[in-house]
Formats: C-alpha cells, structure tokens, sequence
C-alpha cells in the first residue's frame, strides 16, 4: 500500500508537470509557425516567468495552486484550488507575476544591449507589454487582483481601458477579458455578499505601498514599452 501511494503522488507530479511542459511546448509550436521558433520559445520563457511569480507567491502564503497551464494566442494561468483569505493575499499573489515578468523583461533588455541582438530586443519589448497588459485595473487580470486592496470600485476604471484598447486593436482576447471581468464588476457596484467585510480589512500603510507598487510597474513598464518600441523601429530603419 505504501508502494502504491508512493507511485500515485509521484504519477500526480508528473502529470502536472507533463500538463505544463507539454501545453508549453504547444504554445512554442503554435508561435513558431508566425513568428520563429527562437522568437516563440523567448515568448513562451516569458510567459511562464511570470507565471511563476504567482506560482512561487501562492505557495508563500500558503494557497494551494496548480502548475501553469498555457493556450496559445491566450496565455497561461495557475489554478487557485482554495481562494486567498484576504485582499493583501490576493493582492500579494497578484503583483508576484509583473514583478517577476518585469524582471525577467529586462533581463532580456540588457542582454540585447550587450550583445546587439533584436530577437531579445523584440522579446524585452513584447514581455512590457505582456505585464503592462496584465496591469488593467480590471479582474481578473492581475491589476484587478492587486488594485482591490484599495478599493474594488477602481475595477470601473479598467472598462474605459478595455474599450479603448478594442478600438485601437480589435482582438477576441479582449472580448474574452471583457466577459470574464463583467461578474467582477457587479462586484465593485454591488459588492460580494459571499466575502466577509474583514476580507478588506487592511492597514492604511499597506493600501498604500501597494497602490505606490503598483503605480510604480504601471509607469516603468509604460516607459520601458515606449523606449523599446522606439529602439526596434530605429532597428527597422
């Protein structure tokens, strides 16, 4: 019986791990076919990067989470297989992707400025744009999660947003965003009555060091997006 238990839970890592290579490995083969497998493989290195932060920061806090799980032309994912107790714990687990996707953003920048290479040129510019994406404040991105410990009602501010955004660009990943944020934003107009009012219950100094954070990714990424943007276009030139 002990065999037998041992050989299950090693057969259930496994599997999550196979879930995440092989559904990984999709995704550079899809990317591959548009945009090179180099290009594709970088892309898919950053995704799971950030992915990881949310990964590595519910486990912290004690959250039990499943490995990541990408789709193609939509992104990846962890499962939550309990929620946060608190808006600081959602918030934590929310800001943990852009941090690390930030990061490891610029580590391709600066491996582009030392070696000359446009493929982590363009890799550094798509990983900004993938977290300053994410920085919507509307759940469920991850601006969403981490905008609600100061108040749910900035998710209203994320609409406008989106709406312009699908004007500039239209894509269904926007729409799909858009529907999967419309049951939160009954949420900032009516509230949760399935959350307890203690849910929110946080020091002011916390509310604001993670609205400082926040504010802080938003403009750095926007910032690094524009640059990068500029330096690939002199490249083109």
């Amino acid at each position: 019986m002990g065999k037998l238990l041992v050989w299950l839970l090693a057969a259930g890592k496994l599997g999550k791990l196979l879930t995440t290579g092989g559904s990984m490995l999709l995704s550079v083969l899809v990317y591959s076919w548009v945009y090179g497998w180099r290009y594709a493989a970088g892309f898919v290195l950053l995704i799971f990067c950030h992915e990881m932060g949310h990964y590595v920061a519910a486990r912290q806090r004690g959250i039990k989470v499943g490995a990541p799980t990408f789709i193609p032309f939509v992104g990846a994912w962890i499962a939550l297989k309990e929620l946060p107790h608190d808006v600081e714990t959602e918030a934590y687990i929310g800001v943990a992707g852009p941090v690390a996707g930030t990061a490891a953003s610029m580590i391709c920048y600066f491996a582009a400025r030392d070696t000359g290479s446009n493929l982590l040129l363009a890799l550094a510019y798509a990983g900004c744009m993938i977290n300053l994406f994410n920085l919507i404040p509307l759940a469920p991105l991850d601006g969403g999660r981490i905008t609600a410990i100061i108040s749910p009602k900035l998710w209203l501010a994320g609409v406008p947003l989106l709406a312009g955004l699908f004007f500039y660009h239209p894509s269904p990943m926007l729409i799909l965003v858009a529907l999967l944020a419309f049951p939160q934003l009954k949420e900032a107009i009516w509230g949760d009555p399935t959350k307890p009012e203690a849910y929110y219950e946080v020091p002011r100094d916390t509310r604001i060091n993670y609205g400082m954070l926040y504010l802080g990714l938003v403009a750095f990424l926007a910032m690094m997006s524009n640059s990068l943007h500029n330096m690939l276009d002199g490249t083109a030139g």
